[in-house]
């Protein structure tokens, strides 16, 4: 199974630039996107389904133009759930799940903190829900894929000029230690199991040639239990395909 995640920086936006041609060449049995900036009603549902995606489920924010993740599947789950059930959470439209046999992929848009204090905090309390709410599932579905934007650089090698980022949300240290407590809770960074190397980037600042210059950060990511490491296939970045500001994330699963 091939699964892509991809933050789109709005759906509607990444349509207009070629995202339907790319994703027929690109194909991927699960496409999960984050920032769908759209509601359901906005998203052109019938060119994905041309595309041989016959499930789609959508969750939207309630604010418009604002967030909202989704699943594109071409099979059809055997089972999904939205949201975490924490109102405070789905309103702003940030999990959704999908079943397909053994294997549970959920799709998450991880706040970002970097308008100031209050949304740091809602950051910190989202990730501990989240965390609650991932162990709780494993119970019941011990083959997961957890594939998103996290908004958090986990180590150094993870972006550019880590010094220079020390007190900045998406590398502070509670960031980081959280990060770390998922791993040790039997998580596993898939990208990092097939490629060690330095200026491995998934997003880029709009600002001042950021992506040209590769001055970028490790924010998307595929992380998967230790049930499914010896089931990884092969992981990428694809930072040359450039609809958002972000670029799409890959794991195959056997």
């Amino acid at each position: 199974m091939k699964i892509i995640s991809f933050n789109l920086n709005g759906i509607r936006s990444a349509a207009s630039k070629g995202l339907f041609d790319w994703l027929e060449k690109e194909s991927p049995d699960v496409f999960c996107v984050q920032e769908t900036k759209a509601q359901p009603e906005q998203i052109d549902t019938f060119t994905f389904q041309s595309l041989g995606y016959e499930s789609q489920l959508i969750h939207s924010a309630v604010k418009k133009g604002y967030s909202g993740v989704a699943i594109f599947s071409k099979v059809k789950p055997d089972y999904y759930s939205i949201g975490l059930k924490l109102p405070v959470f789905d309103s702003e439209g940030r999990v959704v799940r999908a079943d397909f046999g053994d294997l549970t992929v959920v799709c998450a848009y991880i706040p970002s903190g970097t308008t100031g204090d209050v949304r740091q905090a809602v950051k910190m309390e989202f990730l501990e829900a989240f965390t609650t709410y991932l162990l709780e599932l494993r119970k019941e579905r011990p083959n997961l894929v957890v594939c998103g934007d996290y908004n958090i650089c986990h180590k150094p090698i993870d972006i550019n000029h880590p010094e220079r980022h020390a007190g900045v949300s998406g590398f502070l240290p509670e960031e980081r230690e959280w990060f770390d407590r998922l791993i040790a809770f039997g998580f596993v960074d898939s990208f990092r199991e097939f490629n060690t190397e330095p200026n491995q980037y998934s997003w880029w600042s709009f600002r001042a040639g950021a992506r040209e210059r590769n001055m970028g950060w490790r924010i998307d990511y595929h992380i998967v239990t230790e049930a499914l490491k010896g089931r990884l296939a092969n992981t990428a970045i694809y930072p040359e395909v450039v609809f958002s500001d972000h670029a799409p994330v890959v794991v195959e699963i056997k």
